[in-house]
């Protein structure tokens, strides 16, 4: 088949590059005579795997020694449990969890962490349909929040927090948390501004079953009794991961990717590109009589771009003619409707200049 561009949301498009590395060892991995797939997570092989990914990761992302840098089972949306079960026991029961409400995918933070604890959504843009981050000097913190939760990239609506929240300043000294499951390793992210960042894998790492937290050190230790013991973060960063079997072949491509991305000169450069392919797009939205994006300029997610038509009756004749042109996985989510093109790192500019093009064909036949 010919090569096509893939906006999937995710699971989401992996470089090519990884891919074909990870074909050639699919039956052997270096000579083991095994797939990875296939290999005890205690012996050797797949242990430098996983030293190797840890190591990468953590140069990647510039993560201080103070910092755990853990791989779960579960993905980002099972972390909406597992993120308070660690650390609510930090304070006296029971305890309050502040949320900024950005998009879908807060609001099912929200959801969740109400079956732990008290939540104050400390402020939200709901209202406007979550087209922009809330200005910090509306925010209605809690008092002493056990932390105070955000999703610095909502997916689905494309809203994207353009810098972190000063600790002192914006969070009344609470350890932020934030998932950062559909732009880590997209965009330079200031590790130590946060008590824990986390991500599914399967937008910009690797295969969906692996989720990446990172953790600082003093937040370790305060889970709730009723969490399992797999998911106790103290417990499985004193295993190394290994607690139990962990996601084995996920990690390994994601380890490929950290050395993808480390030969693309790493997360600086690749910032870079993301800026670039994201300005191309929004600037061609902006001009298109056809076609709008929602979401206020300074707020527009770089990883994530959802647009409408403004008639949506053409709508199914877009996607079929994309489809054609073998740009796939444009319909945007259910919940919003309209389209989306989700441009992580593994998409190549040609990706984008190739949707444009198809953009600009469709306007014109349909002035």
């Amino acid at each position: 088949m010919s090569h096509v561009f893939n906006f999937s949301a995710g699971p989401a498009v992996l470089p090519r590059e990884v891919l074909i590395e990870a074909a050639a060892d699919m039956l052997d991995w270096h000579g083991s005579g095994m797939s990875v797939m296939e290999m005890s997570h205690r012996g050797p092989e797949f242990m430098s795997i996983m030293a190797a990914a840890q190591k990468d990761l953590r140069e990647l992302m510039a993560v201080p020694d103070n910092y755990q840098i853990l791989f779960l089972q579960g993905g980002g949306l099972a972390e909406n449990a597992i993120v308070p079960m660690n650390l609510l026991g930090r304070k006296a029961q029971p305890a309050t969890i502040d949320f900024i409400h950005t998009g879908s995918w807060t609001g099912k933070s929200i959801k969740e962490a109400g079956k732990y604890a008290q939540v104050n959504v400390a402020a939200s843009s709901k209202a406007g349909s979550f087209d922009h981050v809330p200005a910090r000097a509306g925010w209605k913190l809690s008092a002493d929040p056990a932390y105070v939760h955000i999703c610095s990239n909502e997916t689905i609506d494309g809203v994207e927090f353009g810098a972190a929240p000063d600790i002192a300043a914006d969070t009344n000294g609470a350890p932020l948390v934030a998932d950062v499951s559909s732009h880590i390793l997209s965009r330079v992210i200031k590790v130590d501004d946060y008590g824990v960042l986390f991500a599914g894998a399967q937008k910009n790492i690797g295969p969906a079953g692996l989720t990446i937290v990172i953790v600082r050190d003093d937040l370790l230790g305060h889970a709730l009794p009723i969490c399992p013991s797999a998911f106790d973060w103290k417990i499985v960063a004193e295993n190394g991961s290994m607690y139990n079997t962990p996601p084995t072949y996920g990690i390994y491509i994601a380890g490929l990717v950290f050395q993808w991305l480390k030969r693309q000169g790493g997360v600086a450069a690749m910032e870079q590109r993301n800026i670039a392919k994201a300005t191309l797009l929004y600037d061609y939205l902006d001009s298109s009589k056809l076609y709008f994006n929602r979401v206020a300029k300074a707020d527009r997610s770089r990883m994530n771009v959802p647009f409408f038509l403004r008639d949506e009756t053409l709508n199914e004749a877009f996607l079929a003619g994309a489809k054609q042109r073998h740009l796939l996985q444009l319909k945007g989510h259910k919940s919003v409707g309209g389209m989306r093109a989700s441009i992580y790192n593994a998409m190549p500019i040609e990706g984008v200049q190739a949707l444009i093009s198809w953009m600009q064909e469709f306007e014109s036949a349909h002035r």
